[in-house]
């Protein structure tokens, strides 16, 4: 029955021993530039967050001396993980096979600690409804500063607590919803993967060209392989197939530098274009609408790529369409088109991009100028336009399965509100 139902804040949770709430280290027990490993325990950010899952395989590693010096934040399978600054709101739930990790101060975790009051599942999907979101929106606006929910501000809230069996139920359904949006993340990945194979294979080891060179079949059709080179020339820095050159950023690439507009022509109500600022506003492959723009000063187009230019410098996103960038982002594309290309070909500068990270003194940062005299090896471009061709057809793929997260996540949000309204009004829901 509707008496049934309770709302409790988190403080009152917590004092009861149903829940833990609490954030990642901040100020000087957080790790340190030099701390950030290949291997290690994971760090997790808000971008480390998609689709409901923990993106672990991407996520930043610490190492052993940090997560030693680390005192809060450290995270636990089960729990749920819910960003609350920079971006706000992003909410996953952490799989029982997860590795190591801790909440940076971005992040924060939501731990059941009594299952038998607050199911996980219904915690997971609560923190994804409309009544907690419009809490959030409330405590966000309290700041002047970037948005932000600080941990006070969290144990202020409140969670709507149906009979557990109706928790069940709910977590039932939005998990096979997540079961799907999952299994399109998963596909997406596995695109990727080919694609950035490819691009690897063919402009950064030349395989083509050492097949060639030494008399191999290179596996290629005939007007592919006829494409690449049978022997390498000296760019004075390093062998480059033959006929190619080592160029510069500027020569093969335009480059629009972000400029964010006047204040006051920002909203939060689809005005204008979308904007974006930074790596705070990125996915894992295409940006987080966050605010829109009536008044953008520099454009990105649809299939551009987004880099980031302010720390963390190199960073990248594709356009989804035509958006407006501020200062911490420039918009690329290869002059003669070639999305894909151009998306595969920043992030193979990603060791360029590291020199212009932050030392810990100065805040990392890269200029136009500096952007632009970046190295590249330049293949010519009927090459460029063929593996355009081969791999855009793979990025549409992943473009469709973006898409279609979004809907299903869309559809999950709607029904989560119907289930809700319905378990309290009614009592029960049929499922």
């Amino acid at each position: 029955m509707a008496s049934e139902w309770r709302t409790a804040t988190v403080a009152e949770l917590q004092r009861e021993g149903v829940l833990l709430v609490e954030d990642g280290n901040h100020g000087e027990y957080r790790p340190r530039p030099d701390e950030f490993v290949a291997d290690g325990v994971a760090f997790i950010r808000a971008a480390d967050m998609d689709g409901g899952r923990v993106l672990f395989d991407s996520a930043s590693r610490i190492n052993d001396r940090a997560v030693r010096r680390i005192t809060k934040g450290i995270g636990a399978p089960g729990d749920v993980l819910l960003s609350h600054k920079g971006t706000v709101g992003k909410v996953a739930l952490v799989l029982d096979d997860a590795p190591r990790f801790v909440c940076s101060p971005q992040t924060t975790f939501w731990r059941t600690l009594d299952p038998n009051t607050l199911d996980r599942g219904y915690l997971y999907a609560y923190l994804r409804s409309a009544p907690f979101r419009q809490q959030l929106n409330a405590r966000e606006a309290e700041t002047d500063m970037a948005p932000y929910v600080s941990l006070t501000s969290q144990r202020g809230l409140t969670v709507e607590l149906p009979p557990l069996n109706e928790q069940r139920r709910i977590g039932r359904v939005l998990r096979s919803l997540d079961d799907k949006i999952e299994l399109n993340r998963r596909m997406s990945q596995t695109l990727e993967s080919m694609a950035r194979a490819l691009f690897k294979s063919w402009f950064v080891d030349f395989d083509p060209v050492r097949a060639k060179s030494e008399g191999r079949d290179n596996g290629l059709t005939s007007d592919i392989g006829d494409l690449f080179p049978d022997s390498f020339d000296d760019s004075g820095e390093a062998p480059i197939p033959a006929g190619w050159r080592l160029a510069m950023v500027a020569d093969d690439f335009s480059v629009t530098m972000g400029q964010s507009p006047p204040g006051e022509t920002y909203n939060q109500h689809g005005d204008g274009l979308p904007f974006y600022q930074g790596r705070a506003d990125f996915g894992t492959r295409f940006p987080s609408r966050r605010v829109y723009c009536t008044a953008p000063t520099r454009l990105a187009h649809a299939g551009d790529t987004l880099v980031c230019v302010r720390a963390p410098v190199g960073d990248t996103n594709l356009a989804l369409e035509d958006c407006a960038i501020g200062r911490g982002l420039a918009a690329v594309r290869y002059r003669s088109g070639a999305s894909s290309y151009t998306f595969w070909a920043m992030r193979s500068l990603s060791a360029s991009f590291h020199a212009f990270e932050s030392d810990g003194t100065v805040f990392g940062s890269i200029n136009k100028a500096d952007f632009g005299a970046l190295r590249v090896v330049s293949p010519p471009k009927p090459l460029v336009l063929t593996f355009e061709t081969l791999v855009s057809g793979l990025d549409q793929l992943v473009t469709s399965a973006y898409v279609q997260k979004n809907l299903l996540s869309d559809l999950s949000g709607s029904l989560l509100s119907a289930l809700i309204s319905g378990t309290r009004d009614c009592g029960s829901v049929s499922i």
